[in-house]
């Protein structure tokens, strides 16, 4: 009897163990992405469209779904520079209640997260002072080069 007790007490603590390792890696994955997504902040605060960019897979078929739909990276940093030609143009963007949820395929292995959050956006918009408010949703795929947004639906 006590060995079988001290077998259920092994295989506890094993499993508790795993259990635990494996919050530290999801914890590591979402951290992970928050710091894409903080290094994605600070680019466009100083007005460097190129740099917020990196964020992004540079993919044919990396989607930005807004008020148009633009497939491929090149596309959505064209709309981009476009759009927020000037640092006054692009403003002050911030980032509020991010939820990442990774997405574990049938072996427990992440290559995929949403993630889902607000954003605010101060800036100077054709010569007058606007605010922009709206929600996102982003599919990140983990890639050699780290997390990266293959899909991003903000509104």
């Amino acid at each position: 009897m006590n060995v079988r007790r001290g077998a259920c007490v092994f295989a506890l603590c094993i499993g508790l163990s795993m259990g635990a390792a494996e919050a530290r890696r999801a914890s590591d994955e979402a951290a992970a992405i928050r710091a894409v997504m903080a290094a994605q902040q600070a680019a466009w605060n100083r007005g460097d469209v190129e740099d917020f960019m990196h964020g992004y897979k540079d993919a044919s078929d990396t989607t930005f779904v807004g008020s148009t739909v633009r497939k491929g990276y090149r596309a959505i940093l064209a709309s981009y520079r476009e759009h927020y030609a000037t640092k006054e143009q692009m403003g002050r963007l911030t980032f509020s209640g991010i939820d990442v949820r990774l997405l574990p395929d049938a072996n427990g292995t992440v290559h995929y997260a949403a993630v889902t959050g607000r954003f605010h956006l101060d800036r100077a918009a054709h010569g007058s002072v606007a605010q922009d408010d709206g929600v996102y949703s982003l599919l990140w795929e983990k890639t050699e080069a780290g997390w990266k947004i293959i899909l991003d639906h903000s509104s």
